[in-house]
C-alpha cells in the first residue's frame, strides 16, 4: 500500500456575510491558494497534477458549478488537470483530502501523481 502525504498547506482569509470578500468570485478565490503554493513551491513539477478536489458544503449561486475545476485553470495548471467538487455538508474538506488519500493508498493514483485538496466556501455570498 502506497503512502499519501500532506506536503503544504495554505488558506484563504475569513469574511463576513456581505463583506470586503462578497464581491470576488468564488473561482477566483479559489485560485489564490493555488497560486500561492506553486510560488511558494518551485521545485515542484505542477504539471504533475492529475486532480484538484474542492470540498463546498453549500453549492449555491456562483457556487453551484464545479469551483475545483474552474480554480485549477484560472491559476494556471494545466488544462488536463481534472477537477471535482465534494459536498459533505461540513464535511466536505476532510472528504477531499479523503479521496485522494484513498486513491493513492489503494493505487488508484499513479506513483507520481500529485493531488491539490480543499475545503472551500464563500459564506460571504451564500444566501442566508
Amino acid at each position: 500500500m502506497n503512502d499519501a502525504f500532506i506536503c503544504d498547506a495554505i488558506r484563504t482569509p475569513f469574511g463576513r456575510y456581505g463583506g470586503a470578500l462578497s464581491a470576488i468570485r468564488a473561482d477566483d478565490l479559489g485560485a489564490i491558494p493555488i497560486k500561492a503554493l506553486m510560488e511558494r513551491n518551485p521545485q515542484v513539477d505542477w504539471t504533475a497534477v492529475t486532480d484538484v478536489i474542492y470540498g463546498c458544503a453549500n453549492q449555491a449561486g456562483e457556487d453551484n458549478r464545479n469551483v475545483a475545476r474552474m480554480s485549477s485553470l484560472l491559476a494556471g495548471l494545466p488544462m488536463e488537470v481534472s477537477g471535482s467538487t465534494v459536498n459533505r455538508l461540513c464535511g466536505s474538506g476532510l472528504d477531499a483530502i479523503g479521496t485522494a488519500a484513498r486513491a493513492i493508498k489503494s493505487g488508484e493514483a499513479g506513483p507520481d501523481d500529485c493531488w491539490r485538496c480543499r475545503k472551500y466556501e464563500s459564506c460571504t455570498v451564500c444566501d442566508a
